[in-house]
């Protein structure tokens, strides 16, 4: 357990979740395309089909990254008028979540919360959210409120022109929309926020993430952490967390066999130490095991502050009573047998 000269008590327990598949069924994006009136599956298809066309051209493309530039091309040509981060958040209103949400991010916290023993000792629970979905959107679904954090990909609006730097005038107001992509995160970029987490890089700014930090300076241990997401994409992730004393969980679609077997190989192959259906109501499997693991990171970091008290206070003062030793003679006579009794108190009283 970190002493008080360390940066951080260590005290934290952070839930981390994927989001698309995790938290909602399916993808985030189909408000915007319900809102523009567009198909969504042809969305996808093109998006699908975009590295071979490109490769024809004798251009490589990353996979990750392409849906975002597909949908700045949609805007460009007409088709998302107006879409800026202000309609992402929006949008984002509309997302259903699986069953239990958000309620039980709620209850995570409050099982934490409520403990009298775990306040005694100032540990709390944060929700992080970490995707490769847009983090516009997600800050505008009903998670949003319960969540410290989330890391997912951004949008620039009218980006500034050449030269800037060098202009003096106001900028012109006109319509926002978004033309840039700002933030990108992919499945192995992933792990770099969870080490921000872990460093505390999220809180300080002055600390980067590459930066050298000692174990007992980093704000959230990654073995008080819990990652959940949806599957094989997450792997890199969960072996990260894993590695490091944390806890990883997947979960599937309910009734969905073949992510039921996907998440059963993980287990199986030692990925992550449990899985279950993505339903987060009260007495679920999930619900059951989660809360379950949340107290017991609690309990230990309760165990560590009261091993690090004992530790540094030392043990309190004892009186000393100063008793009369009798020692055991099974086979010699009693002790007032060789002393008379005047003797045998000078001889106790050292005199």
């Amino acid at each position: 357990m970190a002493e008080d000269s360390t940066l951080h008590r260590q005290n934290i327990v952070a839930c981390i979740w994927d989001f698309d598949k995790t938290l909602i069924p399916g993808y985030m994006q189909w408000p915007i395309f319900e809102h523009y009136g567009i198909e969504e599956k042809t969305f996808w298809k093109e998006v699908n089909d975009l590295p071979a066309r490109y490769k024809e051209r004798g251009l490589s493309s990353a996979s990750d990254g392409l849906y975002l530039n597909h949908i700045l091309t949609y805007v460009r040509h007409g088709k998302f008028p107006g879409l800026s981060n202000a309609v992402l958040r929006q949008l984002g209103g509309k997302l259903h979540f699986y069953q239990g949400l958000p309620q039980f991010f709620r209850t995570l916290k409050e099982i934490v919360a409520n403990n009298p023993v775990y306040a005694r000792y100032e540990i709390r629970l944060e929700h992080y959210v970490v995707s490769t979905g847009l983090a516009e959107m997600i800050r505008g679904s009903a998670i949003a409120p319960y969540v410290e954090q989330v890391y997912g990909c951004e949008f620039i609006e009218n980006p500034l022109p050449p030269d800037y730097q060098s202009q003096s005038e106001l900028e012109v107001d006109a319509p926002r929309e978004v033309a840039q992509i700002g933030h990108l995160v992919d499945n192995t970029l992933k792990t770099r926020f969870i080490f921000e987490i872990n460093k505390g890089t999220n809180k300080i700014e002055s600390i980067d993430v590459n930066s050298k930090v000692s174990p007992e300076d980093r704000r959230v241990p990654i073995r008080n952490m819990i990652y959940v997401a949806d599957g094989p994409s997450d792997v890199p992730v969960f072996s990260v967390v894993r590695k490091h004393g944390g806890k990883a969980y997947a979960v599937y679609e309910p009734k969905n066999e073949k992510e039921f077997a996907q998440n059963d190989a993980l287990r199986a192959d030692e990925r992550v130490d449990h899985f279950g259906r993505a339903d987060y109501r009260e007495k679920s499997d999930t619900y059951m095991w989660l809360t379950t693991h949340v107290r017991k990171i609690c309990d230990r970091i309760v165990d560590e502050c009261e091993r690090a008290l004992n530790y540094r206070v030392g043990r309190p003062p004892q009186h000393i009573h100063h008793q009369k030793q009798v020692l055991p003679q099974p086979h010699g006579p009693a002790q007032e047998d060789l002393f008379p009794a005047g003797e045998a108190a000078e001889k106790d009283s050292g005199q």
